[in-house]
């Protein structure tokens, strides 16, 4: 599964004169002592940005000292208050036993929250989650439903993964027409394993017409 957090670094919570909630002088070097605390202050005052900045801040040990489970802590709180990229970050904890407890099927419960609020990383992880049965039943129909709005919202990796879907008859028919389309549309966005798969389709002619001088260019590109 995907490992990256959404992250920000603390320049983007304060700004380049002054701290956001302080309103000290701020420098690239030592940002004010203060601003933790503020940050904090805003967070208990159930601001949902401040809730998830802070969580950012003890995960990089930006201007505080690096505590996994204070940002766990805070992603929950702002998860449990709506904010999309908190669910990501705490499906995230709960899947790498990060600041908690491993826990797939919380890991799922949060991707799933997060995904019908349109993360992008989250229906991805969502889609490898009811794949392969991790955190909750294994369901090919639904796999394939996420991977499908993860494609259409140009996410390369999915967009291969649903090609495999279509050539493999994983949660829905099989199609080689559509598994050659999605083969090419990662391929067109840098996803290597895809510009492989497009050529094997060329020099087999599956799904398109068989075509070795585009098969040969694809292989060149996979290399």
């Amino acid at each position: 599964m995907e490992t990256k957090f959404s992250n920000i670094s603390v320049t983007d919570i304060v700004n380049t004169e002054n701290c956001s909630y302080c309103k000290k002088p701020f420098t690239e070097e030592l940002w004010c002592k203060e601003c933790i605390n503020c940050l904090e202050k805003s967070a208990e005052n159930g601001f949902t940005d401040s809730m998830y900045n802070l969580a950012i801040c003890y995960v990089n040990g930006e201007g505080t000292e690096k505590n996994l489970e204070k940002a766990f802590y805070w992603y929950q709180k702002a998860a449990e208050n709506g904010f999309t990229d908190s669910m990501y970050n705490l499906a995230m904890c709960y899947e790498n036993g990060e600041g908690t407890e491993k826990d797939l099927e919380k890991a799922s419960y949060w991707y799933q929250k997060a995904a019908e609020n349109g993360s992008m990383h989250s229906i991805h992880n969502l889609a490898m989650c009811y794949e392969n049965g991790e955190g909750t039943e294994k369901d090919l129909e639904k796999s394939f439903y996420w991977y499908q709005k993860a494609a259409e919202n140009g996410d390369e990796k999915a967009m291969f993964d649903l090609a495999i879907c279509y050539e493999n008859e994983e949660g829905t028919e099989k199609n080689l027409e559509k598994a050659f389309y999605w083969y090419q549309k990662a391929a067109e966005n840098g996803f290597t394993n895809s510009m492989h798969n497009l050529a094997l389709c060329y020099v087999n002619g599956e799904g398109t017409e068989k075509n070795l001088e585009k098969a040969f260019y694809w292989f060149q590109k996979a290399e």
